[in-house]
């Protein structure tokens, strides 16, 4: 027997038609951003994956997505860093470092070279001392990849106006697949395109920053919500898009 459908799967059949083969969108926004830090991995290099977390990736249903999201296996180590000791559990992990200082990354210097930060910048309280250990560690010449929330998309406003107590269970109900222990508070110190080109160059970084929207899963609860979130995506400008960007080069 065929298991029951989940609410966002429903939705990407509903209003993505192509997704029934495959099981991923056009818009998907995972592939499009690791398709190109793949492209910026060296095959004998060391990857730095910044707020490594407990490796929900991992469990990703989709295998090109989960592949995608995986460094682990394209290059020759990749160390994970957090300030939450689960961490240790992440299996895409060559190896885990526990954060204790988040002024001093447990990592040497100029020894890396990419580091991913994956919707990690929204919950930095301190964005300065971010980019000067992403510079500290990096080898002249290597990348920074990130992607976060854009503090003025609709979801950078409501998550302003719920108290980050609530956001756990909030988005576990808007989003069943999330697990409430992924969900972490947000302070958004750096979540603007201008905020974020500023700190990339104060710290050495040449990059670019821009704004994207993939399939709005937040509003997945409902077909209108849904279909009023694909609207935003068509219409909202540049600087009002739900996600920001950057890949950035180590001067």
């Amino acid at each position: 027997m065929t298991a029951p459908l989940s609410r966002r799967d429903r939705r990407l059949r509903q209003f993505h038609p192509e997704a029934r083969f495959g099981g991923f969108t056009d818009i998907d926004g995972h592939i499009t951003f690791y398709a190109r830090v793949h492209e910026l991995l060296p095959a004998d290099g060391v990857a730095l994956d910044i707020g490594c977390g407990r490796g929900e990736a991992a469990e990703d249903p989709i295998g090109i997505r989960r592949e995608l999201r995986t460094l682990r296996g394209h290059c020759a180590r990749v160390i994970g860093i957090d300030v939450d000791p689960v961490g240790a559990e992440n299996p895409t992990l060559d190896e885990f470092r526990l954060i204790e200082d988040t002024a001093r990354w447990p990592i040497e210097d100029a020894s890396i070279d990419l580091a991913v930060a994956d919707f990690v910048l929204e919950h930095v309280e301190d964005p300065p001392s971010f980019f000067a250990e992403a510079a500290r560690t990096l080898k002249p010449g290597g990348y920074l990849c990130l992607r976060t929330i854009n503090t003025r998309s609709y979801l950078g406003v409501a998550s302003r106006l719920v108290p980050s107590s609530a956001h756990g269970k909030l988005l576990s109900r808007m989003t069943p697949e999330r697990k409430e222990e992924d969900v972490f508070p947000t302070v958004y110190r750096c979540n603007t395109r201008p905020k974020l080109r500023r700190a990339l160059a104060d710290h050495g970084f040449d990059g670019v920053v821009y704004g994207t929207d993939s399939e709005p899963s937040y509003l997945a609860f409902s077909a209108p919500t849904y279909a009023m979130g694909l609207l935003y995506r068509r219409l909202a400008p540049a600087g009002l898009r739900l996600g920001l960007v950057a890949f950035a080069q180590r001067r």
